[in-house]
């Protein structure tokens, strides 16, 4: 019973703690993120010892600039900074999504282009041998699903 009267207080304690501070967003995440891949790098790197301190203090230090984000009480800035993030990966991250919705898409449909327009068309799987038409040329070709 006290235990649980005590992890209620901590997470009391740590919900006004982060009251009024900026929080985890997607900045911070990668930061954090490559900061911990810098330190496991410098973990494997051997040779020159000054190197491998250094990629160390590197990863170290983006990692701590993260956090310092998360706990920054100037909302503005932190805002403007990850938006300008957000503006500058746009196109790296809607590739991955296409690629991921692609994906996704493999598991029930045939995806097969167009010999005419190379237009890309969706065909459910296990229909067999069909004849697709092709809605942007009304090309006709046959394809197993």
């Amino acid at each position: 019973m006290e235990r649980s009267i005590y992890n209620r207080s901590m997470k009391e304690r740590l919900i006004r703690f982060m009251q009024g501070r900026y929080g985890l967003d997607r900045l911070s995440q990668v930061m954090m993120l490559v900061g911990l891949v810098i330190v496991i790098i410098a973990a494997f790197v051997r040779r020159p010892v000054i190197v491998s301190n250094l990629i160390y203090l590197v990863g170290i230090v983006i990692v701590v600039l993260g956090y310092i984000r998360v706990f920054s009480r100037n909302y503005q800035k932190r805002y403007a900074e990850n938006q300008k993030f957000l503006k500058l990966t746009g196109g790296i991250r809607r590739l991955f999504g296409k690629e991921k919705y692609m994906m996704e898409q493999r598991k029930t449909y045939r995806i097969f282009k167009c010999p005419g327009c190379r237009q890309k068309i969706r065909i459910p799987k296990g229909k067999g041998r069909i004849e697709i038409s092709c809605p942007k040329c009304h090309t006709k070709f046959i394809k197993k699903t």
